[in-house]
């Protein structure tokens, strides 16, 4: 399929490097308003496409697909994850789904740590102090938050984001553990001086601060759910910046509000931008609008990856980031 002719429809704004290279390139659509489209525009471009390039704002289900124009083959989403993506119904389809993994491993690591520090250290308190123009100086029982080094941070999920976390809490002289689908190969796990749990129940029972970095898949909806949450230590902090649908918020916003748990730092929401406003009121939890990849750099790679994968696409081979195949 010559390139030239290939229709390629964008569903959000994306940085202004990376859509002047797709317009380049394609027949391209890109979006004027940065905000989702609304299910009938969605319905519009699934039909008119060759190339849909959505993000995670945008539900690629089966209504949806079974929408799509003929001419509809390859999804080049716009990020790593795709669980907004009937991946089931894509195959059946034959519609090939490319993703843009290993992109905001660092970025994601970096914004873990910073919440992690944020909680212990209680630092919106203190920027809220002052910023309200009632800090009246220094005094020694203030805001006392908890010292990272000596503490135990148990990491669920040592992919590349988690391991990425773990190298920056160990130079922080954390306690690296790790539960995981699989244990590290030995020579990983002396790099990071890491141990391993194969029961989540044991390990978050005994942990200062754990770390959310695991996909949201059917098997890890609510892993971290009521009864697991309540192993959790009363003066341990969570912090999750994989998928809201990782922890049962509503367990979470009643053990935060009863004093169960100390603390929370979260950038994932489990219903996306509809957040508790009970949790939203509380002075023991960090929040950040689903920012853990928004940098300049990993932006526009991530883009220079969609630009790749539907390249080499169109040149008429398989892209290098392909997750569902076309059907045989």
């Amino acid at each position: 399929m010559p390139s030239d002719r290939l229709k390629v429809i964008v569903t959000r704004r994306l940085p202004e490097a990376v859509e002047k290279r797709l317009t380049e390139l394609f027949d391209v659509t890109l979006r004027e308003e940065d905000k989702p489209l609304s299910r009938a525009d969605l319905v519009a471009a699934v039909h008119e496409a060759d190339v849909l390039v959505p993000t995670i704002t945008d539900t690629i289900d089966a209504g949806l697909l079974a929408q799509a124009g003929p001419g509809l083959k390859l999804i080049a989403n716009f990020g790593a994850g795709v669980d907004h993506i009937d991946m089931a119904t894509a195959r059946q389809r034959g519609i090939l789904v490319a993703n843009t993994p290993g992109v905001v491993t660092e970025d994601t690591a970096d914004m873990a740590m910073a919440l992690i520090m944020a909680v212990t250290r209680r630092i919106p308190e203190g920027l809220a102090l002052i910023a309200s123009g009632d800090w009246q100086g220094w005094a020694p029982t203030a805001l006392m938050g908890g010292r990272l080094g000596g503490r135990r941070l148990g990491i669920l999920g040592m992919g590349r984001i988690g391991l990425a976390v773990a190298r920056r809490a160990r130079a922080f002289g954390m306690q690296i553990h790790y539960h995981n689908r699989r244990q590290l190969r030995s020579e990983i796990e002396q790099e990071v001086e890491a141990t391993y749990w194969e029961s989540l129940d044991q390990m978050v029972a005994r942990m200062d601060i754990i770390s959310i970095n695991c996909p949201h898949t059917p098997a890890t909806f609510h892993l971290m759910n009521a009864r697991r949450l309540k192993l959790i230590k009363p003066d341990a902090v969570i912090v999750n910046t994989s998928r809201g649908e990782v922890i049962d918020e509503n367990a979470l916003t009643r053990m935060l509000r009863s004093g169960q748990l100390a603390g929370a730092g979260l950038d994932v929401y489990e219903h996306g931008a509809r957040i508790n406003p009970r949790l939203q009121a509380m002075n023991n939890v960090v929040m950040l609008p689903h920012m853990g990849s928004a940098t300049v750099e990993g932006r526009i790679e991530m883009g220079e990856k969609v630009i790749i994968n539907i390249k080499t696409f169109a040149d008429g081979h398989r892209p290098p980031d392909q997750v569902v195949p076309a059907m045989l």
